[in-house]
């Protein structure tokens, strides 16, 4: 293992450098490392909750964590737009071995998303004197169906003015949209027969449905395109008696999950297979204007580096997804990191794309400084917002 450390100073370029103003690049490698070797697999995040909310604290912080397992850091109250930063602790399992070479942070989470995440706390802790409120989050369970560190924040958090979610963009990328998701689990029971039998069996009715998911989605269904819906077949176990099927369907906007789960349904009854369909989690797709505050925020700090801003459509999932179902406002997702990386093996993030991500986001805020405050208000912690401390 080797022992490099992060790029000096005098490697970095002018305007890198002016843009990283009050922030020590040394100690944001180092943050972002002592992360990385905590292991916080979904369920798991408790240790890293801690020493995040230590971190916070010791950058000029509050911080407290909530009921969830959340981490929230804050600046102090002042009049003006209250802008939330929100990210995800959670990786999926398999501890990878941190460590720093060529230039490459190596670590589960380097990339998804604790390097996104990292970023946003150095950006924030860099504004302490922001003209409003800023909220720095780290969810849990974001690798999980249900997202319940996002949830929980959307009902006990006070709506802000702003909202940029932490995931691998690629520092000159600014996500504006991702596909919805819906997971769906059906299982069907038979009566006990022969195999040369010719009645239906289990298996057989679990496969028919999963021919009717494709039919129904169309023949243009699959994962290459924003605009159209795609399934994938993540599970399935059976035999004659009992089959159990697990479904993800990656949807467009205007998707009507409602009426596919129903149609679905009708399909199940008319073809006399008893089957039972569950759904799991539904969450809608969600596409921010082009043209919105956070969007030219985020343009801004990548222009300032020398960068040429880079909105992109997902076909992925996130918790800006779950958060814009209960939030209309102006976001946007954005984070260094490669997501080709993400669960991988060899997942690492650059050094160099770390700081520059810092930098983005560093601007970014100055640019939201003057936005419009809303119903959300500026003044008032989290918690007194509608918080749990």
């Amino acid at each position: 293992m080797t022992t490099e450390t992060a790029a000096p100073a005098a490697a970095l370029t002018d305007e890198l450098t002016a843009a990283l103003a009050g922030t020590d690049p040394g100690a944001a490698v180092d943050m972002l490392r002592s992360m990385l070797e905590i292991p916080s697999p979904s369920g798991e995040e408790g240790p890293l909750a801690r020493h995040l909310a230590d971190v916070m604290r010791e950058l000029g912080l509050t911080a407290r964590i909530d009921d969830a397992g959340n981490v929230i850091g804050e600046t102090p109250a002042r009049p003006g737009p209250r802008i939330m930063l929100l990210g995800h602790m959670d990786t999926v399992p398999g501890q990878l071995a941190v460590h720093l070479e060529g230039g490459r942070l190596h670590g589960r989470g380097a990339a998804d998303a604790q390097g996104p995440l990292a970023a946003m706390v150095r950006a924030v802790a860099a504004h302490r004197d922001f003209p409003g409120r800023l909220v720095v989050v780290g969810v849990v369970e974001e690798e999980t169906p249900k997202s319940r560190g996002a949830v929980h924040i959307g009902r006990t958090l006070a709506r802000p003015d702003a909202l940029i979610v932490g995931e691998p963009s690629g520092w000159p990328g600014i996500v504006i949209g991702y596909k919805g998701k819906l997971d769906l689990e059906y299982r069907v029971d038979c009566p006990a027969t022969h195999p040369s039998n010719p009645v239906e069996k289990a298996t057989e009715s679990a496969a028919a449905f999963w021919q009717d998911v494709l039919e129904l989605l169309g023949p243009e269904q699959g994962h290459a395109s924003f605009a159209t819906p795609g399934a994938t077949l993540v599970g399935m176990r059976g035999d004659i008696t009992e089959a159990r099927l697990d479904v993800s369907i990656r949807t467009p906007v205007g998707f009507d999950q409602d009426g596919f789960v129903a149609t679905l349904r009708e399909l199940d009854q008319v073809r006399c297979r008893d089957g039972r369909l569950t759904v799991v989690n539904g969450v809608r797709a969600v596409e921010t204007e082009r043209r919105g505050p956070v969007v030219r925020a985020l343009s801004a700090g990548i222009r300032s580096i020398g960068g040429t801003p880079r909105p992109t459509l997902k076909t992925a999932t996130s918790d800006m997804n779950t958060l814009a179902e209960v939030w209309d406002i102006p976001m946007a997702t954005y984070g260094p990191g490669d997501s080709a990386l993400d669960h991988s093996d060899e997942e690492h993030i650059l050094v160099d794309e770390y700081l520059r991500g810092i930098a983005v986001l560093s601007t970014a805020l100055g640019e939201l400084a003057t936005l419009p405050t809303g119903s959300a208000g500026a003044v008032g912690s989290a918690g007194e917002l509608g918080g749990v401390s």
